[in-house]
Order: structure tokens, then C-alpha cells, then sequence
């Protein structure tokens, strides 16, 4: 007799990570390439001599800081391991199976995945040829059965970013018994005025009384956090208490805590650091304008080339020359925008690809 386990998991995609290759260079994960501040990992550092003790499991120190630099009152705020994990406690606090989550694709690979842990349906919504969210076609398909909606701006993997006014139109439509999940991982490398703030877009509508939008941030992009796994909600306090509620206990580590909460000390420091590679971003998707590759405009902290066919045999021609990128077959390679000697390496080997 064997133990039984879930049918369905049978057929369910592994993510996949980026690929980490001795020796080559790494621009396959959205890391950013310069790590943690100094002061962060001295603040780690001391609080390593603590680690006998369980962490705060409710993150009360950094729950205050966020609540205090967002504007909102503590009880709109939800801590958890990344933004990726409060994806799945969302999807677990709103949906049943016989609830569905629609967001679109291609876009962060996770979503069919925790969808499928949970048990809820999925609706898989295609991007616009120009690769960008089609908020009239996510619209359409919400239904009755709809729990709740992803909205991932900028969106993984193709850099694209929705406007506010876009936005605000999309919330107007939706339902009131659905949640709108902003998923803004990539919010501190955004510079264009004209897409939105999500924290503020969700407050107004708060004032409104739509009370069914959420905003996902994260620590593992632009603070450099992504080993040590943090990130919070912002969203009505019945859905942060869901949140809270279905949230494995003491999972966000007390180094973790120390490390965000060190990293919004020096805040000015890292926003100095995502200017730079928000300048890197312009330089690296000029140059391939110039070589003749398709480019969408990105608001992230990496470049979207659509290469279909060609995926694969680009990946592995950069992986020649000792450069990891990220494949998604048959449709296209994200590359995260290094250090500048790291993306000349990049841009070499882009451009000895022969198409």
C-alpha cells in the first residue's frame, strides 16, 4: 500500500528558477547584481546571534515602519515570504474550488502554479501583441466564480506597464466581490509618472468604498533581499486579517525582519541604486533597438525580447559565452540588467547572435 497523494499534482509545472552557472554571469533571476547595502548586512550580522529565538511572528517592528512610510493604518498590512507567497495566501484566504483566479499570460509564472495548490480554477488571459496586459480582455473574462484578478505592473516577464488611468477604468468594472490584486514587485524601478503608484491608486479607491484592492510589494528586488524572503500587502483590513490568518507561523525569519527593516534606513542609498539601473535599462534596450531586436518598452529591472522560435538556440548561444539568461520557450528571453560590464557582456553576445 502506498501513501496517496493528490491526483492533479501529477500534471502540475515545477517553477522554474534561473539558472546559476560557475563562472558565467547571472541575469536570469531579476536579482540585482550590486547585493545587499553594507549596513544590511552588518545589522544581519548582529542579529545572527539571536537566531536561537523564534522570530516576531506578527513583524510588529516593521508592520509599524511600513504602515508609517505608506500612509496607512497597521491593520491594512500583511508580512510574508516574498510577494510570491502572499500571492498563495491570497488565492487561499478568497477562493474554494469552486472559485476561479483570473490574471493574464504570459505573465509571473507562479500564478497557475499556487492557483493549482490551492484547488481554485484558472483563467489565463493572453497579453496584447504589443505584450502588455489586456485589462478589456481580463475584464470580460471575470465572472460570477471570479475570486480574484491579478494585475502584475510592471508585468515578469515582459517589462510592460499599465497607466493609471487604464487602471482605475479596469477596478471600475470589476465587481465588488472581487479582489484586484496589484502585484508591484518591480514598483521602485517604474519611471514613468503616468503608471501608478498602486499603494496610493488603492487608498483612493479605499476613499471611494472599493473596498477589493490589494497591492503586493516585495523586498527581494530592488532592497537586494531575494535570499532572505520578505514581503508585505497592502490591502482592506478583512483581507490583511485573511491574510494574516492563513499565514504559516514565524515563516518570515527574524533576519529577514532586521534586514528590511535596515534596508528602509537606507532607502535614499537604494533608490540611488535603481536610478542607475534604470539608466542601464534605457542603454541596454537602445542597443538592441539598434541590432535589430523587437524590445518592449520595460518599467522593470530587466529587458523583454519576444524571440520565439528562436528562444532556446539565443539562450543557449548567450550561455556560450558565459552569459545565463532567462528562457521561457517558444516565446521569448527575459534578461535582468546587470552591472554595466555585465550587461556588455550580454549585449555581445546579443548581438553575435545570428538570426
Amino acid at each position: 500500500m502506498t501513501v496517496r497523494t493528490r491526483a492533479d499534482l501529477q500534471a502540475l509545472p515545477a517553477y522554474v528558477p534561473g539558472r546559476s552557472i560557475t563562472g558565467a554571469i547571472k541575469l536570469a533571476s531579476n536579482e540585482v547584481s550590486a547585493g545587499p547595502l553594507p549596513s544590511v548586512v552588518r545589522a544581519v550580522a548582529e542579529a545572527a546571534t539571536t537566531m536561537n529565538r523564534y522570530p516576531d511572528t506578527g513583524a510588529t517592528e516593521l508592520v509599524a515602519r511600513l504602515a508609517e512610510k505608506l500612509g496607512v493604518p497597521a491593520e491594512h498590512l500583511a508580512i510574508g515570504c516574498g510577494s510570491v507567497t502572499l500571492c498563495q495566501q491570497i488565492i487561499q484566504a478568497t477562493c474554494t474550488e469552486a472559485e476561479q483566479v483570473v490574471f493574464p499570460w504570459r505573465s509571473f509564472e507562479a500564478y497557475p502554479i499556487i492557483t493549482q495548490v490551492v484547488g481554485a480554477g484558472q483563467v489565463r488571459v493572453p497579453i496584447t501583441a504589443g505584450h502588455a496586459l489586456d485589462l478589456d480582455a481580463m475584464a470580460a473574462a471575470i465572472t460570477p466564480r471570479t475570486g480574484v484578478v491579478f494585475v502584475c505592473n510592471p508585468n515578469n516577464p515582459t517589462g510592460t506597464a499599465v497607466r493609471t488611468d487604464e487602471l482605475e477604468r479596469f477596478i471600475d468594472c470589476v465587481p465588488s466581490h472581487v479582489l484586484v490584486v496589484v502585484d508591484e514587485a518591480y514598483k521602485e524601478f517604474v519611471d514613468d509618472p503616468h503608471v501608478p503608484d498602486g499603494v496610493e491608486l488603492a487608498k483612493a479607491q479605499w476613499a471611494r468604498g472599493r473596498d477589493n484592492v490589494a497591492v503586493l510589494r516585495t523586498f527581494s528586488k530592488a532592497y537586494g533581499l531575494a535570499g532572505l524572503r520578505v514581503g508585505y500587502a497592502v490591502a482592506p483590513p478583512p483581507v490583511a486579517e485573511a491574510l494574516r490568518k492563513v499565514y504559516v507561523p514565524f515563516s518570515v525569519n527574524a533576519l529577514a525582519q532586521v534586514a528590511a527593516l535596515a534596508s528602509l534606513d537606507a532607502e535614499d542609498e537604494l533608490m540611488t541604486r535603481c536610478r542607475a539601473i534604470v539608466a542601464e535599462r534605457t542603454r541596454v534596450r537602445g542597443e538592441l533597438l539598434t541590432a535589430g531586436f523587437d524590445v518592449p518598452e520595460s518599467q522593470a529591472n530587466f529587458v523583454w525580447l519576444p524571440l520565439g522560435e528562436l528562444t532556446d538556440a539565443f539562450t543557449e548561444h548567450c550561455l556560450a559565452q558565459k552569459v545565463v539568461v532567462r528562457a521561457f520557450s517558444g516565446d521569448g528571453v527575459r534578461v535582468t540588467v546587470g552591472e554595466p560590464a555585465e550587461n556588455d557582456a550580454f549585449l555581445a553576445a546579443a548581438k553575435s547572435f545570428a538570426r
